[in-house]
């Protein structure tokens, strides 16, 4: 699986300046809770499980970002994007027009998937698109000061809260976003990679997660709703922050509501009985029943997170490595002897 950071758009942007050529280089890691986390680090490999470093050039309208074993390179004037295979010397493209039907495609098949998945009592309880949802922002600096690359940074926390409105988050549920960043002073350069990236997605698909591929963004979307405006929101007002973050771990939280938990105890309750009239009989067969059943009634209540009322199902690290202006056409050009692939 390709693993990719689901949101970096609003911490890349987090500083004022005029346009210029940018290169950095960076570290990120995303990880992932439950199912979907063993799946990626079994089959996402060392990089899944270590994070990538990357380094990321913006010179016009193009953007390359590029590591050991793939690259890519976003063409805003073409409306294209070349995938980059390293070890093989392979190059595929992309247009904008076809990435949006398969953007599509894939968010129209995560929701019909969600649906099955959900049992008829967790549908009941999920927050439907007609329930208006309300927004709370704090940021606070925290006085916390170190040295991070070379860089003098100090702390500053971001929590967004998406909620359905008039009710409290212990109430409904929700989705809770944390930005832990460390930011240093101004690094003008920095605002063109954030500016980057919403032009492309803005022009792409509307203001999106930057970062993800259509299916991950897609089933974050429809596992999640309240995701899209926790992440604008992220993006709108760290905007209007002063200085360049450094290093941030981004969290994102899911919240149950009320009604949920106790749906959640009512199955436990019902399980603890199952299971003593299934010790009544004993044996291997009652071993196995035993089990089995356990293995339903948490996929039925929520898995790893039953009982919960809170439960973290994403955290991303993102850290600047070293920034430079000194960018040339060849850092975001195909590398020549690229043969295109289908």
């Amino acid at each position: 699986m390709r693993v990719a950071a689901l949101i970096t758009v609003g911490v890349l942007s987090l500083s004022i300046g005029v346009r210029a050529d940018v290169r950095a280089d960076e570290k990120s890691h995303v990880e992932f809770a439950g199912m979907l986390g063993r799946m990626v680090n079994m089959f996402g490999g060392k990089a899944a499980r270590e994070g990538i470093n990357t380094t990321v050039a913006v010179k016009g309208d193009r953007k390359a970002s590029l590591n050991d074993a793939t690259g890519q390179i976003i063409d805003l004037a073409e409306e294209k994007i070349y995938d980059l295979d390293m070890k093989r010397k392979t190059v595929k493209v992309t247009t904008f027009a076809e990435l949006r039907r398969r953007m599509e495609e894939a968010q129209k098949k995560a929701q019909e998937d969600a649906k099955k998945e959900q049992p008829a009592d967790a549908k009941a309880s999920q927050p439907s698109d007609e329930k208006q949802m309300e927004i709370d922002f704090d940021v606070k600096n925290t006085g916390q000061k170190k040295s991070i690359n070379g860089f003098d940074t100090h702390e500053v926390v971001m929590t967004v809260t998406v909620r359905e409105k008039g009710k409290t988050l212990e109430q409904a549920g929700g989705l809770v976003l944390t930005a832990d960043m460390w930011m240093a002073p101004k690094i003008a350069a920095m605002k063109e990679i954030g500016d980057f990236d919403r032009r492309y997605y803005e022009k792409l698909y509307g203001p999106m997660i930057v970062g993800a591929s259509p299916e991950q963004v897609a089933s974050a979307m429809a596992l999640y709703p309240m995701l899209k405006p926790a992440i604008g929101k992220m993006t709108t007002e760290g905007a209007k922050m002063d200085g360049t973050a450094i290093q941030t771990t981004t969290t994102i939280d899911a919240v149950k509501s009320a009604d949920q938990i106790a749906q959640e105890q009512q199955q436990q309750q019902q399980q603890k009985s199952d299971d003593a009239k299934q010790a009544a009989q004993g044996g291997i067969g009652g071993l196995a029943g035993r089990f089995a059943s356990r293995m339903a009634a948490k996929k039925i209540s929520g898995g790893d997170d039953a009982g919960k009322a809170r439960s973290t199902f994403m955290t991303m690290t993102n850290e600047v490595l070293k920034v430079t202006t000194d960018v040339g056409a060849t850092d975001v050009a195909v590398p020549a002897g690229y043969k295109e692939s289908k």
